[in-house]
């Protein structure tokens, strides 16, 4: 009985290797951009097109152009000041007037359509405003230089972010390589305990060892596969195109 069960363990342990080993094999061939190294788009390109389309650079650019057009409003402010100024009016008029002779007191009122008008040029001269204008045309240059210096901080930060995501993901990719091919000798080490194991060679506990080993470097494959896959995206993403992948030479 107890033969039996040993049996029908060391099959069952036997079978779900079998299954376990071909399901690693079809999982490991799918990623055919893995097979070798390659080559990404320059990072100059990459990083000219993440800084053409990212949204905060362009409202830092933005903000620049509403201080410049502030400054230029500071500058023509004294015109406030000075104009001209119109007026007309048109109607019927009453026009009342008398004469005194020293005898008697006359009395004349006249009806008449007439449109007058005036025109006048005035200019003042508001003390405070003639006092502050130097400071103010100062304040509005201090806030371009500093809406064009935190826009060269935003893409000074948005470069290094680029640089540091462009190695990563040339780093990862190596790192993917080195567990591909280890995942590709275990399978074939795993080929060959199992056919051992078959021939009554290898013990039951050398066989499970090799089979978590095993285990441990298809978890270790897709772990490396996954962050790649994750900062290929996000660089892609920020960039606005998608890398087309070239085998390096």
């Amino acid at each position: 009985m107890k033969k039996r069960f040993k049996i029908i363990v060391l099959f069952a342990l036997m079978m779900f290797s079998l299954n376990f080993t071909q399901a690693q094999t079809i999982e490991h061939n799918n990623l055919s951009i893995n097979e070798s190294e390659s080559e990404f788009p320059p990072l100059k390109a990459v990083i000219d097109s993440v800084l053409k389309r990212n949204s905060m650079l362009k409202f830092r650019k933005n903000h620049i152009g509403v201080k410049e057009s502030t400054l230029e409003s500071e500058r023509i402010y004294w015109t406030r000041n000075m104009g001209l100024q119109a007026d007309g009016r048109y109607g019927t008029l009453n026009n009342f007037s008398s004469s005194e002779n020293g005898v008697s007191n006359t009395a004349y009122s006249t009806l008449s359509t007439q449109y007058n008008y005036s025109v006048g040029f005035y200019v003042k001269f508001p003390v405070f405003d003639m006092l502050n204008r130097k400071n103010q045309i100062k304040l509005a240059k201090f806030e371009i230089d500093e809406a064009k210096n935190m826009a060269d901080f935003q893409e000074d930060e948005i470069r290094q972010t680029v640089i540091k995501l462009y190695q990563d993901l040339i780093l990862k990719q190596k790192l993917l390589l080195i567990r591909s091919k280890s995942l590709s000798d275990g399978k074939i080490n795993m080929q060959m305990v199992e056919k051992e194991f078959r021939n009554g060679v290898v013990p039951v506990s050398e066989y499970v060892r090799i089979t978590g080993i095993t285990s441990n470097l298809e978890a270790d494959y897709e772990i490396a596969k996954s962050e790649f896959i994750i900062t290929k995206q996000l660089l892609e993403d920020m960039a606005g195109f998608v890398f087309n992948l070239t085998n390096s030479k």
